[in-house]
């Protein structure tokens, strides 16, 4: 008799006996897919949000976000800019090797990365598992096919393809209107966080009649990237709570009061349509904040383009109800790419080969944090100051070895004795130097083979 055979009389037995009927009557359903919500906003500083210590920025709604969910403290945006960072988020890979190591723009002659369009992103991944895949506001990885949202996974784009607003009431940049529905251009009335926030209540609402499918939904605000436009009215209830702010000051608090409304009108939404019990929301920004903008990122320093961690480090929540417990903190240091391969373990999904990226579920799961790895940070960009050359940056352990730009020698600080990086080390340690350096040369010469200008027509 063949093995087979046994195989066979085997499971009829069971089956006469009622055994594999028990079985599968008593087999618990598995648990739906989760659905995910990835909220981003633009050059948000980490001292504006008061989830993390007193601010004069008050955010109820991302404050509660914090309180049901999980804050992290020692996460770090992929580069100091708006493109890389997105381009990092998206793919799970650093910026340099997706070809984005700096910002794309519109006028050809100061864009500094292309897209590759053979890299999977992460909706890409989810929609190939079955997933409906959603982008509501800002893009800004590419204005023209194969580089549209729609070419990169999403099902639904309701938003911006360029980088940042000449006015976020007249959503045009150089006099180009970017807004879409899809491939349609589109020309709606209001303040940009607003709509976003609309859009996205729309899409979520239409998503309630099918919850047999899950989605996901990458939400990108424009704000609060300048120019600082709050509506009026926030404007004028800053002004009376906090007359002693300057004018700029008070116009970036009322902008980042106004963007966290929206917020919460989002997550309103989310609970309503019996959709929050199965989602995973987070909260993050591309960057620091803006210091000539009176952007704060305290309590540390520099901003947005410094490879300081006021550049870097920015706010990141995560709240999965009965998943992660409500008030958590950690001080695991990642980067926001981490989303990528964290979403797809929790979807159950296998992720793509080629991932630097690294899954937080145990870090969310109260467990032992991954692995230590480098953290690495990279920017390129024109002008007199950079001269299209690129500045990197590298974490390993306490140690931070960092260029602001691409002419000024390497800087070192040991952030556990010094977290607001105040003295160069860099002189005194030179076979740290020469360490995190020989680190560095790697990344560059790992990415070198990806171009970053779209090939010639």
């Amino acid at each position: 008799m063949t093995v087979v055979s046994l195989f066979v009389r085997f499971a009829l037995a069971l089956l006469a006996c009622g055994v594999v009927g028990a079985a599968a009557d008593g087999a618990e359903a598995a648990p739906p897919r989760p659905n995910f919500l990835l909220i981003v906003s633009d050059d948000h500083g980490y001292g504006d949000l008061s989830a993390y210590h007193a601010s004069e920025v008050q955010s109820p709604h991302l404050d509660g976000l914090a309180r049901d969910g999980m804050l992290c403290t020692a996460m770090r945006s992929n580069s100091t800019v708006c493109s890389p960072s997105r381009a990092a988020l998206l793919t799970g890979r650093h910026p340099d090797r997706v070809g984005v190591p700096g910002v794309i723009r519109t006028d050809p002659a100061d864009s500094w990365g292309y897209f590759d369009p053979s890299v999977p992103t992460l909706a890409d991944v989810l929609r190939q598992a079955g997933y409906a895949t959603g982008l509501v506001g800002k893009w800004h990885l590419g204005l023209a096919t194969p580089n549209t949202p729609n070419d990169r996974g999403f099902d639904h784009f309701h938003g911006f393809l360029g980088d940042m607003m000449d006015s976020h009431t007249d959503h045009r940049r150089h006099g180009i209107h970017y807004l879409r529905l899809n491939a349609e251009p589109i020309t709606p009335a209001g303040h940009s966080t607003d709509l976003f926030t609309e859009w996205a209540c729309a899409w979520l609402r239409s998503r309630a009649a099918l919850q047999d499918q899950p989605f996901f939904l990458y939400l990108a605000y424009t704000a609060p990237h300048f120019p600082i436009e709050p509506p009026p009215s926030w404007l004028a209830a800053v002004r009376q709570r906090a007359p002693h702010l300057d004018e700029k000051r008070a116009r970036n608090v009322a902008f980042v009061e106004h963007l966290d409304d929206g917020i919460g009108r989002v997550l309103a939404v989310l609970k309503e349509a019996g959709l929050a019990d199965n989602t995973v929301v987070v909260f993050t920004s591309d960057n620091g904040g803006s210091l000539p903008h009176a952007q704060n990122n305290d309590p540390w320093r520099g901003g947005k383009q410094s490879h300081y961690d006021g550049g870097l480090r920015v706010p990141f929540i995560v709240r999965w109800p009965g998943r992660v417990a409500a008030g958590s903190r950690s001080d695991y240091a990642g980067q926001i790419f981490d989303v990528f391969p964290t979403f797809l373990e929790m979807a159950g999904v296998a992720p793509p080969a080629g991932l630097d990226a690294v899954s937080l579920m145990p870090v969310l799961q109260g467990g032992p944090s991954p692995a230590p790895r480098d953290l690495y940070f990279v920017r390129r960009e024109g002008g007199p100051a950079y001269g299209g050359k690129s500045y990197e940056a590298l974490i390993r352990g306490e140690w931070k070895l960092l260029q602001n730009d691409p002419f000024s020698p390497l800087e070192l600080y040991h952030l556990k004795d010094d977290p607001r990086e105040t003295t160069n080390l860099a002189k005194d340690k030179p076979e740290k130097v020469q360490e995190l350096a020989q680190a560095l040369r790697s990344h560059i010469q790992r990415a070198g083979s990806v171009p970053w200008q779209p090939p010639p027509r």
